[in-house]
């Protein structure tokens, strides 16, 4: 028979090969990092619980350790699965059944809604969703929305996630109070920045608030308001509504479709002219035994046709750009994470976290579409003129060309 801590060695190596053979990767907020962190926060939360044992802490690590191994079969049902899970690992290693009774209470506890019946029960619930309190909030919700897109087919829109967040967190409680301490000043203030968020996208929606701290906070930050010299406002100031979002959408579409434009043209001019050079090796070339009149006005249109094709060709050739971008940029706002080209080589765990970092902070979010726009900009500004250098020169050339031939045929 192992011994106790044998155990818990045992049970953290055998959930990290689970999840990596038998949870799918769809699962992106209910994975192994999501389990370490609940009996991470199981022992945050016990170390300020006086009454519990050694052999409690033990109890509660078992049971965050298996707590979400049923979600290889998918999310319906998973805490009996979990059950099972358990009881087959530990029974065969002969962990005493009194023991295995009470993990497997604290892993049934936790299926919502919560109704733990001891301390311990109390505490699981409270470390599996301690992350409303923490850091990883924003990380671990967008994880969530994702994960339900992926698994269920559910999506929505921000509005309807904000809503669905505010709804949950506000009628969430932290059943014991080492977890209420640990967690709840900071679940209030993500509170507070979604009742923001929801009144970015629906400013209507103040007048329905029922918060009316809340309303006196926003107007008590209004009138403190000052004018920055020049007129200058950080865009955090600004009442950001429906206008802005239209302009930003608008401009975007402007920009998707001056580039379309452009790629058709330079299409148009590859066309073109690689059927003029082709014409002109197999046709005319052949010719310059009998008829060399015509070697300096073939060579000529041959001369055009050629630059007018590099110039058609630099127009749509792509920038290989390096496609990464570190957390330190991020934390600055010194990235642009709209753009594939600045995020191709990242990891997606940082790309992930530096979205969830740029969708809670609006001055970022707008920022970086701001920057997006500007280097959309100077791209088509490249297009745009390598096209009329194209264009010049095929007009230009072609007619400077037929002169030549026609001087040419005059001269014989």
């Amino acid at each position: 028979m192992q011994t106790k801590s044998d155990i818990l060695s045992s049970v953290e190596s055998y959930i990290a090969d689970f999840f990596e053979q038998q949870i799918d990767k769809q699962f992106v907020y209910h994975n192994i990092e999501h389990t370490e962190q609940v009996v991470t926060a199981c022992l945050d939360i016990a170390s300020n619980v006086e009454e519990l044992s050694a052999h409690d802490l033990e109890l509660l690590q078992l049971a965050a350790w298996f707590h979400d191994t049923g979600y290889d079969k998918g999310y319906l049902d998973h805490e009996e699965r979990s059950c099972n899970y358990a009881r087959q690992f530990l029974g065969a290693q002969d962990y005493p059944e009194e023991d295995i009774q009470l993990i497997l209470g604290c892993i049934r506890a936790t299926k919502l809604p919560q109704n733990p019946q001891s301390i311990l029960e109390e505490i699981i619930c409270d470390a599996d969703l301690s992350h409303l309190g923490d850091d990883s909030y924003w990380d671990r919700c967008g994880r969530v929305r994702q994960e339900l897109l992926l698994t269920r087919d559910i999506m929505m829109t921000e509005e309807e996630w904000v809503d669905f967040e505010l709804d949950f967190l506000t009628n969430h409680a932290y059943h014991s109070e080492a977890a209420q301490e640990l967690y709840d000043k900071r679940k209030q203030k993500h509170i507070r920045q979604l009742r923001k968020q929801k009144l970015r996208l629906n400013p209507k929606w103040a007048a329905l608030v029922e918060d009316t701290v809340f309303a006196k906070k926003k107007k008590k930050k209004k009138k403190k308001k000052k004018a920055i010299p020049g007129g200058a406002r950080e865009l955090k100031q600004l009442n950001l509504g429906r206008g802005v979002e239209t302009m930003y959408r608008t401009t975007y579409r402007t920009h998707v479709n001056l580039s379309s434009i452009a790629d058709n043209k330079a299409n148009i001019m590859l066309s073109i002219n690689a059927i003029i050079i082709s014409i002109i090796v197999s046709n005319l070339v052949p010719r310059f035994t009998d008829s060399p009149h015509l070697a300096v006005p073939t060579a000529i249109l041959l001369a055009v046709c050629l630059t007018a094709l590099v110039y058609a060709i630099l127009s749509t050739r792509p920038k290989i750009t390096e496609g990464k971008f570190t957390r330190e940029d991020i934390k600055n706002k010194r990235s642009n994470l709209l753009f594939f080209g600045n995020f191709y080589n990242m990891p997606m765990d940082d790309f992930h976290w530096g979205m969830m970092e740029m969708i809670k902070d609006t001055d970022f979010l707008y920022s970086s579409m701001t920057r997006d726009l500007y280097y959309l900009g100077i791209v088509l500004a490249k297009k745009y003129r390598y096209l009329r250098i194209c264009y010049g020169i095929f007009m230009y050339g072609l007619i400077f060309s037929v002169i030549a031939f026609g001087v040419a045929f005059l001269l014989k």
